[in-house]
C-alpha cells in the first residue's frame, strides 16, 4: 500500500536520516513508537561506518534499543516508520520482533526486502507480517538519499 501523506513520526525518522547523513552514514533513519500512547520509544539513524558494524542499521538499532528499554523480544503494538523501505536483515529483524505496523519512506528497487527483493513478509518461512505501508512521505526520503548519493560521487 503507498500513501503520500505526511507523519510527525516520519518527520522524525527523516530528522534522524538527516543526522545519520552529517556523519557520512547513509542517511536513513528510524522511529519506534508504541501505538497505544503514540509515544515515541526510539530515534535512531544509520551507524554501520561510526560503529563498524553492517548490522548498525537504523532500523535494527531503533529494534534493539526498544528491547532493551522494554525488557523484551516481542514489540508487539509497536509500529516502526522508516525512511527507506527495510533491506531483507532489517525486515526479518522486524517480523521477528512482532512489530505491528512498518510505515516507510522511499522504495528500495535494488536492496529492499519488503515489496522489492525477496519480499520477507509474503515467504511461507515468515512468522509474522506487519501491516505494511508504503511512500509515506517519499518524495523527501528520495530527495534526502539521492542529495547523499550526488555528493559522494
Amino acid at each position: 500500500m503507498s500513501t503520500s501523506l505526511s507523519s510527525p513520526y516520519m518527520e522524525l525518522a527523516l530528522a534522524a536520516a538527516q543526522e545519520a547523513g552529517l556523519r557520512g552514514e547513509v542517511p536513513v533513519g528510524a522511529v519506534l513508537v508504541d501505538a497505544n500512547s503514540g509515544e515515541v520509544i526510539v530515534s535512531e539513524g544509520n551507524r554501520v561506518l561510526e560503529l563498524k558494524d553492517p548490522t548498525a542499521h537504523a532500523e535494527l538499532l531503533a529494534i534493539r534499543e526498544a528491547a532493551r528499554l522494554t525488557k523484551s523480544e516481542r514489540l508487539n503494538g509497536f509500529d516502526l516508520y522508516v525512511t527507506l523501505e527495510p533491506c531483507p536483515m532489517c525486515a526479518q529483524a522486524i517480523s521477528f520482533a512482532r512489530i505491528r505496523r512498518l510505515y516507510f519512506g522511499a522504495s528500495d528497487e535494488k536492496g529492499g526486502g519488503v515489496e522489492n527483493g525477496p519480499r520477507i513478509f509474503t515467504a511461507s518461512s515468515c512468522h509474522h507480517k506487519p501491516d505494511v505501508y508504503g511512500g509515506i512521505m517519499e518524495s523527501l526520503s528520495v530527495k534526502l538519499l539521492r542529495d547523499f548519493f550526488r555528493k559522494r560521487r
